[in-house]
């Protein structure tokens, strides 16, 4: 879970309790071993895909799906499939209600006009940073199509925007947090 979420969760400041594990390691790898094989039937190959990850909690994920659709691909000499970070503080909804803080570098040293990009985070909630996202992508070009890849998809949608490749799909409480480290997935709550 990345330090915004940390900050802007009640109670404010609060310490992140897990109360179950989800998804251990190893079922992390297979799905993300299981979403690039579907990245690469969706788009027939990867030779004009390109991944980008959400600033903070998508990025290892966003490098882990290159990894794997570089190591599926028929070529083993082939290019590694390019890996950009997004920071979208700026672009969402929210400005103005509560402090908005960059959490990283955008960086995405590639142009995507006319590219297929696989954009990565870790949980998919109520939607609104995928927006904000969606909004930011537009700044460094035109793709063929944006596809989303979550790890965890908890529901709880106050947009119209919905997965392309889901690790797990993951019914929760709305007042319920969960946090995704390359150790496992935890579900909690946020205590003083």
């Amino acid at each position: 879970m990345a330090e915004r979420e940390r900050r802007i969760t009640p109670p404010y400041g609060g310490v992140f309790v897990a109360r179950a594990r989800v998804m251990e390691a190893d079922d992390i790898r297979r799905a993300i071993w299981r979403m690039a094989h579907e990245v690469i039937e969706r788009n027939q190959g990867v030779d004009e895909t390109v991944v980008v990850g959400l600033q903070t909690g998508g990025v290892a994920l966003a490098e882990a799906l290159a990894t794997a659709l570089h190591d599926i691909g028929e070529d083993p000499e082939a290019s590694p499939v390019p890996v950009g970070t997004l920071d979208v503080a700026f672009y969402r909804d929210d400005i103005g209600l509560r402090p908005v803080l960059p959490e990283a570098v955008t960086d995405i040293p590639f142009d995507i006009t006319g590219k297929f990009v696989v954009l990565v985070d870790d949980v998919l909630f109520t939607g609104r940073t995928i927006r904000a996202a969606l909004d930011a992508l537009t700044d460094y070009g035109r793709p063929r199509a944006i596809q989303l890849a979550v790890m965890i998809d908890r529901g709880h949608r106050e947009l119209p925007i919905r997965p392309d490749y889901v690790g797990k799909n993951l019914p929760t409480r709305r007042d319920e947090v969960v946090d995704v480290t390359p150790d496992g997935v935890d579900i909690g709550e946020m205590r003083k």
